[in-house]
């Protein structure tokens, strides 16, 4: 049997203690350290057009929810009505995504579209939409 003397033995716990304590130590800086490659800064969606849709869309959310408490559209209406408004909500911030934080002009006036046509619907079932057309015709229709 081989005889060990403390010189020995503590050398050796020295370096079994090195040895244990390495991947514990390299798992430590892997969870808790993060490169500048790493990390992705989210996209800020600012500015005006940005900023106008957000705003025109809260608006609308707002109509949709005093319409449906005063019963004046029933909740399928309203829950329709709140899920083209998150559509639309959806595409801006996707368009957004893509074009660092900016939406185009072009799809801007299309989602600008999108908006009013929700606003006009809304408008027409809660019956405070306006009618156009003289009744030459055989009647008057809803605008929108």
């Amino acid at each position: 049997m081989r005889s060990f003397t403390s010189k020995t033995s503590l050398k050796t716990a020295t370096v079994a203690a090195f040895l244990v304590a390495i991947p514990f130590a390299g798992a430590y800086a892997a969870g808790h350290h993060k490169g500048a490659l790493d990390e992705t800064a989210p996209i800020v969606f600012n500015g005006p057009r940005v900023d106008g849709i957000i705003g025109q869309l809260q608006g609308i959310d707002s109509g949709i929810k005093d319409a449906e408490q005063q019963k004046l559209i029933t909740p399928a209406e309203a829950h329709s009505l709140q899920m083209r408004a998150a559509d639309i909500s959806r595409v801006a911030e996707r368009t957004a995504a893509s074009d660092n934080g900016r939406i185009p002009s072009a799809q801007y006036h299309q989602l600008l579209r999108r908006v009013d046509h929700l606003d006009q619907r809304l408008m027409i079932d809660t019956g405070s939409g306006f009618n156009m057309g003289d009744g030459s015709d055989g009647g008057n229709y809803p605008n929108g």
